[in-house]
């Protein structure tokens, strides 16, 4: 009886505002944070926050290996070990704090949690479904360019000429990761040393 009064007042409401402009705005203001796993526990945690319906994102890339009996299997694994990628609310760092694997959310200087951009995790989710992504160290040293085209486009990193082909090492600061991406010649700008 309760719950069917609370459905006729709603229904009242919606029935008064004649249009949807008079709803109230709903801001979502929660942003994307990386988080700190166990050793070898980001699949884990990754399933542990979908049961707690808590939004995440854990990159992964592919990689053959050989056994050592020769058989040979696709595994995917994540491209920034013992990182993982959680859009929350400031407030809501408690909820994933309790999620077994999780050792803390990456924070600044003063131990808050620091927001990541927005852009680069888009870049990273419709990227690398684009482009073959695998990890790579950390780089300090070598030409930097920027990618003109597609999912990076914008996105500032150092070239590497591996075998046939270029990639662009991209480094997220905030947690000082660094995956590489194959790239064609035509789609980099070179940005000189002057460029950070």
């Amino acid at each position: 009886m309760w719950n069917q009064g609370i459905v006729q007042a709603c229904s009242r409401t919606l029935e008064s505002s004649s249009t949807l402009e008079s709803l109230p705005v709903v801001r979502d203001d929660s942003k994307w944070f990386a988080v700190y796993t166990c050793s070898r526990h980001e699949k884990r945690v990754d399933q542990q926050l979908e049961m707690r319906e808590i939004e995440h994102y854990l990159p992964l890339y592919r990689s053959q290996r050989k056994w050592s009996d020769g058989s040979r299997v696709t595994l995917d694994l994540p491209l920034f070990p013992g990182y993982l990628f959680v859009r929350i609310h400031r407030a809501e760092r408690v909820r994933v704090l309790q999620v077994p694997g999780v050792l803390t959310v990456v924070g600044g200087t003063a131990g808050e949690p620091v927001a990541l951009p927005a852009r680069e995790i888009d870049a990273l989710r419709s990227g690398l479904a684009e482009r073959h992504a695998a990890p790579h160290p950390l780089l300090k040293v070598g030409e930097r360019a920027s990618i003109r085209s597609g999912a990076f486009a914008g996105m500032e990193g150092v070239v590497v000429r591996m075998k046939y082909s270029y990639r662009v090492v991209l480094t997220l600061n905030s947690i000082m990761q660094s995956f590489a991406v194959e790239v064609d010649s035509g789609e980099l700008e070179l940005l000189g040393s002057h460029s950070r």
